[in-house]
């Protein structure tokens, strides 16, 4: 009876120690994740901006705006999108009205809008390309050729009575003539893009419309250079640096920088700004050379001050309802974030203390 009773004990001793080993481990676990994630939380969760430099206005519209531009005396703009919508600011962007057109009865998605002094250029799908020379305040249909190659996508005014249109497709023409004739600048088409950028030194790149593959052209090429992604992620956009060199984001907000400007195929490593965002990341735009803004879907809106190596979140938008899909400055202290259902946030510099 005594054998039967001391092996009892000792069972239970036994159990007992293990409970408290078990105990003991899970707790140590708990501490080092805690620790992991205090130690890590700069990439989970971003620290709040020191101040919030964007207002936020509603726009008389909920159609999704595509593209901003301002005549030469940076207080009368445009903003174009989607349901043939065309809005008109007077004083530099605070307050948007509506203009109405007579195109007829086809709708149509404006998607880019830009301006050489009071020279602007407007395009859109179907196709469709209006030419102002007087800032705006009267506009004329030019025509486009039937058999154009894709739908007009990107337009840029590159002086007077002269322009750069390129296709959803990548078919780039010019015009010397303020549109009555247009050369075509590369011999073949790259195919349906997800979206393209053009530098200021007339670059582009471009995106596949499934992301799996990205495309560079530069002035004087016959064809579009096209260039393998560098992993197994889809790209979402690309863009253009300050200096030239190319940006990329891809699927679960992955970002890299270019390195160098002639082969556009050296990448910096991967980073993902914020991890808890990772999902929403569609857009970035320079502010100045190290001060870069990317934007995001539900309110998301990331910056960086020193070029990408750290970053900071701009709380004070990310509960306005919409996705920020597209931010464009037009100099230092001109900026604008372009949302969906009507809303645009305007950069403000008075209102912030960032740099």
């Amino acid at each position: 009876m005594q054998t039967v009773l001391t092996s009892l004990l000792r069972s239970e001793f036994l159990r007992s120690g293990l409970a408290l080993a078990k105990g003991a481990w899970k707790k140590g676990i708990t501490l080092a994740l805690v620790a992991l994630l205090a130690t890590s939380c700069s990439g989970v969760f971003l620290a709040e901006t020191e101040s919030n430099p964007w207002e936020v206005i509603a726009l008389p519209t909920e159609a999704a705006i595509s593209d901003v531009a301002f005549a030469s005396d940076g207080e009368h703009g445009w903003l174009v999108g989607s349901r043939t919508t065309l809005l008109e600011s007077t004083d530099a962007g605070k307050t948007w009205d509506p203009r109405i057109l007579e195109l007829g009865e086809q709708n149509y998605t404006f998607t880019s809008i830009d301006f050489s002094g009071d020279e602007g250029w407007l395009v859109g799908q179907p196709n469709i390309m209006l030419h102002t020379t007087d800032g705006g305040t009267s506009w004329s249909n030019i025509p486009l050729d039937p058999q154009l190659p894709g739908q007009p996508l990107l337009v840029t005014a590159t002086g007077k009575n002269s322009a750069e249109m390129a296709t959803d497709i990548g078919a780039i023409y010019t015009t010397k003539d303020g549109g009555q004739k247009w050369k075509g600048l590369v011999q073949s088409a790259v195919g349906v893009v997800r979206n393209m950028s053009r530098n200021e030194e007339g670059r582009y790149v471009a995106v596949s419309s499934r992301g799996n593959f990205y495309s560079t052209w530069l002035p004087g090429q016959e064809a579009w250079q096209p260039h393998n992604r560098e992993n197994s992620k889809r790209l979402q956009n690309m863009g253009f640096t300050k200096e030239g060199l190319l940006w990329l984001i891809a699927r679960g907000g992955q970002m890299q920088f270019g390195t160098e400007q002639t082969e556009y195929e050296e990448w910096s490593e991967p980073i993902n700004p914020e991890f808890a965002a990772s999902w929403g990341l569609l857009d970035v735009a320079y502010r100045t050379p190290e001060e870069l803004w990317v934007t995001g879907g539900s309110g998301n809106l990331l910056m960086s001050t020193d070029g990408g190596e750290t970053w900071m979140k701009d709380k004070a938008v990310e509960d306005v309802p919409t996705n920020f899909y597209r931010i464009k400055f037009l100099g230092q202290d001109r900026g604008y974030i372009l949302g969906q259902r009507g809303y645009l946030l305007r950069y403000e510099e008075a209102h912030s203390n960032l740099v």
